[in-house]
């Protein structure tokens, strides 16, 4: 982690100080550990008590849920939770990137000279992000667009738009938080933390969505191919022994807008690519609320 002298807009001492410490601790053990945590299961009489309770702790709407509170055996599977049919609408026209998540705006802008902004003052290149030199290419003029997951957000991440998968990457890394002072002192944060990422050919031009994990938030499943996240289909991210770092499909994995693509087992940031055919919308701009299905960029 490079944490430099002068920061644009550097967080709390006391951040700097927690960001310090976090950096010399095994993240990946300690984030499997809440994971575990998260997975025991809950009596069923208790559920109401502990589920709703944190439901209510952190701003869920569990009005949305497709499941009662107490038909959720653990907190890990309230988190990820599946929503009443008809909750999130995806546009139906094949030209316009809809938002894969529910979620606060971050930056967003043009990638240029292979550099997308992370936050003021900082950025990262596109490869790092992507773990490859070789996709970058795609996206240079194009769009980019991160969206913050809080704990009250649904977890589930969807395809922006239709389209087939025709490759994905698991990139190993670090899992720091992805929280503001996060994001404002470490350097190249969604470059350096572990992520997911999948490749979508659309009929626009290429698509990414990068899922990127974060300190207790270390386990991302993929829906488009759930023999790859190992054992019950748990995650591909943050296992003790990672996984085969890429796969390529033949033929491609064919998507619609609004499939389930991958699913957060706690709460992170989604960063979306997408190919120079792509502008940003009006209005679309930081700290805007969005939820899945939300158009952000149009052809």
């Amino acid at each position: 982690m490079t944490t430099p002298a002068s920061s644009p807009d550097p967080p709390s001492l006391g951040w700097r100080a927690a960001l310090a410490a976090l950096a010399r601790l095994p993240q990946g053990v300690l984030s499997r550990a809440t994971g575990a945590a998260a997975d025991l299961p809950v009596p069923r009489v208790l559920r109401p008590l502990v589920i709703g309770g944190f439901a209510r702790a952190v701003g869920i709407d569990v009005a949305e849920a497709a499941m009662p509170v107490r038909d959720y055996a653990s907190v890990n599977a309230f988190f990820v939770r599946r929503l009443k049919s008809g909750a999130r609408v995806f546009p139906s026209d094949p030209g316009i990137l809809a938002s894969p998540v529910d979620g606060i705006v971050g930056q967003v802008g043009t990638i240029v000279d292979g550099q997308a902004l992370q936050a003021k003052g900082r950025s990262y290149r596109v490869a790092d992000l992507l773990g490859a030199q070789s996709d970058t290419s795609r996206f240079e003029g194009g769009v980019y667009a991160t969206i913050y997951l809080s704990p009250r957000h649904y977890h589930r991440i969807h395809t922006p738009l239709p389209g087939r998968i025709r490759s994905a990457r698991h990139v190993p890394g670090r899992l720091f938080p992805v929280n503001r002072p996060a994001v404002q002192w470490v350097d190249e944060l969604f470059a350096v933390n572990e992520r997911l990422v999948a490749h979508i050919d659309t009929t626009a031009g290429p698509v990414a969505v990068v899922a990127v994990g974060a300190f207790n938030v270390g386990r991302i499943s993929a829906a488009f191919d759930p023999a790859w996240s190992g054992r019950a289909g748990t995650s591909v991210t943050n296992r003790g022994r990672a996984p085969e770092a890429r796969r390529d499909y033949d033929p491609p994995k064919t998507v619609e807008a609004g499939d389930e693509l991958m699913a957060f087992h706690l709460g992170s940031t989604v960063v979306l690519l997408a190919s120079p055919e792509f502008e940003l919308l009006e209005g679309v701009a930081p700290e805007l609320e969005v939820r899945a299905g939300h158009p952000l960029a149009s052809t």
